[in-house]
This record gives structure tokens, sequence and C-alpha cells, in this order.
């Protein structure tokens, strides 16, 4: 099993920054897709932006360049810098990873964290 640690949510105002973080650790595993998606209530899961394993990377149309999705696979961490952060921001941010255990590839979700944006 793949356990992910999601970091780095919290309380921002309008037009400021925020990083999260995603920290993979357990079973032995090679990291394939590494992504965030949000949810906020009464609204379904989106992808905010997800990178491959070979370094292409897609985000959600709403991200307009104010996002930007790293990984660090020696670290088997995955980050999201966001600037310019907006009131429709505000949701729970969850990391999703995509990792080869034992020969087959399974789907992992992180517990969330919190990105509350006011003003």
């Amino acid at each position: 099993q793949v356990q992910l640690v999601e970091s780095g949510g919290g309380l921002v105002q309008t037009g400021k920054s925020l990083r999260l973080s995603c920290v993979a650790s357990g079973s032995t595993f090679s990291l394939e897709h590494f992504g965030w998606y949000r949810q906020s209530p009464g609204k379904e899961r989106e992808l905010v932006a997800r990178i491959r394993s070979d370094g292409s990377v897609n985000y959600g149309d709403f991200v307009k360049g104010r996002f930007t999705i790293s990984r660090d696979d020696g670290r088997n961490t995955l980050y999201l810098q966001m600037n310019d952060l907006k009131a429709e921001d505000t949701a729970e941010y969850y990391c999703n990873l995509w990792a080869v255990v034992g020969g087959n590839l399974y789907g992992f979700w992180g517990q969330g964290t919190q990105v509350t944006v006011s003003g």
C-alpha cells in the first residue's frame, strides 16, 4: 500500500500564494502519474493539475497560468504552487497518485488539505 499525506493548505487572502505538498510513502512502488484534484461543497471533484511520468502536464481550465505543478521523484513528493488565489479556489485539495506496486498499477488518494481564500 501507498500512503499520501498532503500539507500546505490554509487560510489566505485573495491574490496571495500557497504551496501544497504531497508525500508518498509505504510499500515499494514506482511513481507514475501524480496529480491534484479539488472539491468544494456541493460540487464534483475536479482536476487541478496532473503531471505524468514522462513529465507532461495538464491543468484545469480555471488555472489560467496561476498554478504550477512539479514533482520530485527522489523525495516521492508532489508540489502545487498556487499564485493569485481567488475566492473560487476555496476547496479541499486532494493528492492523487498512480503507482506500480508489485507489478500492478494502482490509484491512491490522500486525505486532503483545505484551502480557504478570503477577501
